[in-house]
């Protein structure tokens, strides 16, 4: 099972090292690894999409990270309400007619052209993972000449739902 996992960690040297050496260890795999500064200075955000086999490995992968020096907070948000992003640069083999189609193609996944060139263009497109791999699957047919992704990037939504565990968590 995937599961989105995020780490709030000290912005120092090695930290991303030795998280993904101890996931190595471990014989985690990364699907994808997002990193970057935080709205607090010297706090940087991880975000994970890692395969877990069960819930066991799960809470094993948790306290793991949470081990780490540098690591201030560990959350599994997967089953929360989130907001997740992935950027995807997709070259695609192109002429002058295929052009509007790939046009008509992109627009409804709000994608836009970045390049242009004789053969070619470069798509840019941002969203859920889904949407994104739901776009490279209709580029195929002519022909990916280049691809890259940013990995998932995700954080909790505004408002979270009440849950079961969280109301009986609740001092009365």
């Amino acid at each position: 099972m995937k599961r989105i996992i995020t780490a709030t960690v000290q912005d120092r040297s090695g930290v991303l090292n030795r998280i993904t050496g101890m996931l190595h260890k471990r014989q985690f795999n990364i699907d994808s690894i997002s990193v970057g500064k935080s709205e607090t200075e010297g706090i940087s955000k991880m975000t994970f999409v890692i395969e877990v086999s069960d819930h066991q490995n799960l809470e094993q992968l948790t306290k793991q990270l949470n081990k780490q020096i540098d690591v201030i907070k560990v959350s599994d948000i997967t089953d929360k309400a989130i907001v997740a992003r992935e950027l995807a640069l997709i070259k695609v083999g192109s002429n002058g007619h295929q052009r509007a189609e790939i046009q008509g193609i992109i627009s409804p996944f709000r994608a836009s052209v970045i390049d242009v060139s004789k053969e070619s263009m470069t798509i840019q497109v941002t969203g859920k993972p889904d949407k994104v791999e739901a776009l490279i699957e209709l580029l195929h047919p002519y022909g990916i000449k280049e691809l890259t992704k940013t990995g998932v990037t995700a954080f909790l939504r505004g408002h979270q739902p009440k849950t079961v565990t969280d109301l009986h968590a609740t001092p009365l």
